[in-house]
Order: structure tokens, then sequence, then C-alpha cells
């Protein structure tokens, strides 16, 4: 008997100490105790730093440059197929939810209901109609309330009133319940395409209901959450780009690419038409057409795409190179003659925005926010989703444009992009939302 009540004082102890602090990375525990609870903030993200949330990283470092301090939250953490040596710096200054273990979340939890037994009443009923046509099982939730509860714990220690999430799955979800547990305001950034996607299954009505802001990355990104929501809730929604990194736009001249040289960078997947763009590849060597296609980044079709490829005895055409830091990442694009992204769905890609502020055409697809951006005939050319035919058609079309056309394409993009996509200016926008935000108005001009 003595041994398990030693045991569970023990279990216990641990537990408390990795809420307390002693097991907490420093990533939380230095927040500057010097910066007002005014420019304090926590970012929680699902996976973080993830290769492909280099715009998380720009934000929030856009924004402690304004004098905030960002608590950085991921709820599984990423480590893997990191190569930038920013996000690597950044992976120091994140704390994973899920680092500790299972049983800092059960004491989290434990712990919030005794202390606010109320709160959690209500954050388990919320969690319980969550699960009600979700296409995640019942388990999930209450994952996510677990999650809620310990997140709760670290922004009462650090002092942290507003708590954002970047997309509205299940970031969006467990911020909703740490508003019921703490009381404090959330707000959240869509991307797309999953969240309209799945608007119903994930309940994105109910979490921008209860938020106080939610960001849209584009025009039609805002017009699918009006879709979502009743129009009451429309004021809340409000559109912040994506900015740009300087290490892109901090360019000389414009000097248009004349080499065959196509290049594609993205994760390896179903919804960026990867596969459909070999195909036109193999459509355009049938013709008589010789250039190199780079594929830039990894993913789950990577199998798919080398089988393809050495279907079509493509060997000499494409070229995979996986995922690259960012200075190898702006290396290719300025190798390149364009960028193309054959995407199926989107929300508005970083990389388009990054390879015009290069001076760079791009060929991409008429979805989502891309033709927003993109001005077919101006910054590059737009063709169908899902056409091989149109696609190898573009892709021509940019191989024998003119030195002259390239360079003019190249010089408007540049300015396009620049102006809609700054990191600098579009921060101010979403500090003045945050600014909003915390002060309890519901409503933003």
């Amino acid at each position: 008997m003595s041994e398990q009540i030693s045991s569970a004082s023990t279990f216990y102890r641990d537990a408390a100490r990795s809420i307390d602090g002693t097991q907490i990375p420093s990533a939380v525990s230095c927040a500057p105790s010097s910066v007002p609870a005014a420019l304090k903030i926590a970012y929680l993200v699902s996976e973080y730093p993830k290769v492909s949330h280099s715009f998380i990283r720009r934000e929030i470092i856009a924004l402690e440059k304004r004098g905030w301090s960002i608590t950085r939250l991921s709820i599984r953490g990423w480590s893997k197929d990191l190569v930038d040596p920013a996000d690597i710096r950044e992976s120091r200054l994140t704390t994973s939810v899920l680092a500790n273990g299972a049983r800092s979340l059960v004491f989290a939890t434990l712990k919030v209901l005794i202390q606010r037994p109320l709160q959690f009443a209500e954050a388990l009923c919320l969690a319980l109609r969550m699960a009600i046509g979700s296409d995640k099982p019942f388990v999930w939730h209450f994952i996510y309330l677990a999650e809620a509860c310990w997140i709760t714990q670290i922004l009462a220690k650090q002092g942290i009133t507003h708590l954002h999430a970047h997309f509205g799955t299940n970031p969006a979800e467990v911020a909703m319940l740490v508003g019921i547990l703490s009381k404090i305001g959330y707000s959240f950034t869509v991307h797309g395409p999953e969240e309209f996607d799945r608007a119903r299954h994930i309940h994105l009505e109910e979490k921008i209901a209860r938020s106080r802001m939610v960001m849209a990355i584009s025009s039609f990104g805002r017009s699918q959450l009006f879709r979502a929501v009743d129009h009451g809730q429309w004021t809340k929604i409000k559109i912040v780009h994506c900015g740009i990194d300087k290490e892109f736009s901090d360019i000389a001249a414009v000097n248009p690419s004349l080499v065959k040289r196509i290049v594609c960078v993205g994760r390896l997947c179903e919804q960026k038409g990867q596969l459909l763009l070999v195909e036109a590849v193999a459509l355009l060597r049938d013709q008589g057409v010789t250039f190199e296609l780079v594929l830039v980044g990894d993913g789950e079709h990577r199998d798919a795409i080398e089988r393809r490829i050495r279907e079509y005895r493509l060997q000499n055409y494409v070229y995979i190179i996986g995922w690259a830091s960012a200075d190898k990442v702006k290396e290719e694009i300025l190798l390149a003659r364009a960028l193309i992204m054959p995407s199926f769905a989107e929300g508005l890609p970083v990389v388009l925005m990054e390879a015009m502020a290069l001076g760079r055409p791009v060929l991409s697809t008429y979805v989502a926010g891309i033709p927003e951006l993109v001005v077919d005939g101006k910054c590059g050319w737009l063709f169908p989703a899902g056409s091989v035919d149109h696609m190898a058609t573009s892709i021509r079309a940019c191989l024998d444009a003119e030195e002259s056309e390239l360079k003019a394409m190249g010089e408007y993009a540049r300015a396009r992009a620049l102006d809609r996509h700054d990191v600098d200016k579009e921060v101010v926008k979403l500090e003045r939302l945050f600014q909003s935000a915390m002060g309890g108005k519901k409503r933003f001009s």
C-alpha cells in the first residue's frame, strides 16, 4: 500500500513539475516579464515550425520586431525535415503540448476540473457537441479538451490574455476550448482549402461565432467563411495577407532567366497537382519540346511521382530535390525561367508571391485566391485546373517567350507581389486587430 501511495505521489509531483515550470522548455518559461500584458500573446499551431509554415514564422517575427512577446505552442511539434536555419532556430523557441506525454495532460485536466469545475463542465459539453458530426472519432475531441487544459495552465502562468491559432481545424477547436476554460479571447487564421472542404465536419461556424475575430488570407477565403456563418458574424472576418520574406524581396533588379527550366515548389501531394504536371511534361516531350522541370519539396505523393517519371521515361526531364532551405528555394527560383503551381485546391500559395517578388513569371490555375494575385498575361499564365492540355500550352508559351516579355512580366509580378504581400504592412493590420480583440471589442473597422 505504501508503494502505491509513493508511486501516486511521484506521479503527481512529476506531472505538477511539467505544469509548474520545472520541465517546461525555456521557450515558454522565459517570456519577458517586462513586456506589458497588452503585448503578450500565444500562437497555437498543430505542427510547428513545419517546413511549409514559414509564413507563420515570418508573421511571429514581424510582431516581435514591433515589441510583442509571442509564446509559441505546437500541439505535436515538428522536428523532421527541418533544413532552414530559421526553422531550426524557431524549433528551439517552440513548446510542444504533447512533449511531456499523456501524464501531464491527465494532470492538467484534473487540475482544471478541480479549480474551474463550471468552466470545465461547459468545455466538456462543447467537446461532446464538436464530436457529433465530426469526421474524427469521439476520443479526439476529449484529447483536444485535455490539450486545452494544459495550455490553460501555461497561459495563466505567463499572464497571456489572448490566444491565436493558425488553421481552422483542430488548433481552432483547442483554442475555443481554452477560451471557455480560461475566459480569455481567441482568434484564428484560416488558410484553406481543408477548412472549406470540411467546414461542417469541423464545426467552423461554432468556432467563428465564439471567436473574437477570424482572419482569411484572401478575398476568396473570406467569401468561403461568409458561406459558413450567419451574416451577423461577417464583420469579424478580416483579410490579412501572408507576407513575403525579405530574403525573397531583396534583389537589385529583375533579370529574366532564359534557360529552359521550370521549377515547382511545394509539398508533393494530391492537391498540388504534380502528378498531372508530370503528364504535361510527357506530352511536351512527345511534341519535341526539351526542358527541365525541378520539383522542390517532399510528401506523400513522392513515390507515385517517381513511378510516373520512370513510366514515362522522364528521368532527363524531371528532377526531385526534396525539401530545401529558403536560400536554396530562392536559388532554384532564380535559376528557372518561371515557377509553376498546378494546384487543384489552394488557399493562396506563398511560393507564388515569393517567385513573383524575385521577378519570375508564374504559371498556375484559376482556383481559390490565386487569380487575386496572378494577373493572366501580365504576371504569367493561368490555366484551368486539371487540364493537361491547357497546362502544356501554358508551359510551351512560357518556354517560347522572348526575353523582353519575360522581363516585363517579371517586373509587373514583382511590383504586384511587393505591394500586396509586404510582411511589415500586413503585420500592422494584424496588430491592430489583436489590439481591438484584446480590448474586448467584437466589431472592427
